[in-house]
């Protein structure tokens, strides 16, 4: 279906003020969808336009149009032409960049655009685990444990081999040296996760156990990853 067909609608559509909201608020999104039944909709107010939610919503069965009204107001109409229930969802949406806004609301939209344009575009050649891992590595070379162990959560959740991450461990033992593998990498958020997935795959456990495991206990609830 096109806007047109379902424009007359709007109307009646809930409307979801998200602006000046600070922190993730896709999961609360996502939750007021699957409520929503076929043939009705949602209306999303943001600072920026909210790209990262398009996916996921897709995921559910909903068509969207995007209306910008203002330098930063941007309405979402979101229709549902039918239920679906796959899960498009990625775990660890960039939440932060609700952050930006506060420091300069045209600086939102330039961020949520720059993170679309480096993950999602389809001009990138690298796959997309393998930019993961590169952003995995890129952190802990800054010292970002935080952003490290989101990329390895996200990157296992999306399918990555598990031997690929004992590669990246041991080349950051040989390009950061032992000693500061041993001081900060071995103790951090990062390799406990790591851990964590090598330790249950030796137990047995099937990958879905494994990640649901790892959003638990690495997801947004712990305090040395959440953002």
């Amino acid at each position: 279906m096109s806007y047109k067909e379902w424009k007359d609608k709007v109307e009646t559509f809930k409307t979801i003020d998200v602006r000046g909201i600070q922190g993730n608020f896709f999961q609360g999104i996502k939750k007021q969808a699957m409520q929503t039944a076929a043939g009705s909709g949602m209306e999303i107010v943001q600072s920026f336009d909210p790209i990262p939610l398009y996916e996921v919503m897709e995921g559910l069965g909903f068509e969207h149009y995007t209306e910008q009204k203002g330098d930063a107001e941007f309405h979402v109409y979101f229709y549902r032409a039918e239920v679906r229930h796959e899960d498009k969802d990625i775990p660890m949406r960039p939440a932060a960049l609700t952050n930006m806004p506060l420091v300069d609301e045209k600086l939102g939209n330039i961020a949520v655009n720059f993170w679309d344009l480096t993950w999602n575009d389809e001009r990138r050649y690298l796959p997309y685990e393998t930019r993961l891992l590169l952003s995995l590595t890129n952190a802990v070379g800054a010292g970002r444990m935080r952003q490290a162990t989101r990329e390895l959560v996200k990157a296992y959740i999306h399918g990555l081999d598990s031997a690929a991450l004992d590669d990246v461990f041991e080349l950051l033992a040989w390009n950061q040296g032992i000693g500061y593998f041993s001081s900060e990498i071995g103790p951090s958020t990062l390799f406990a996760a790591y851990k964590t997935i090598k330790n249950m795959e030796k137990q047995g456990k099937e990958r879905s156990e494994i990640c649901e495991m790892l959003k638990e206990k690495f997801g947004e609830k712990n305090p040395d990853v959440k953002v």
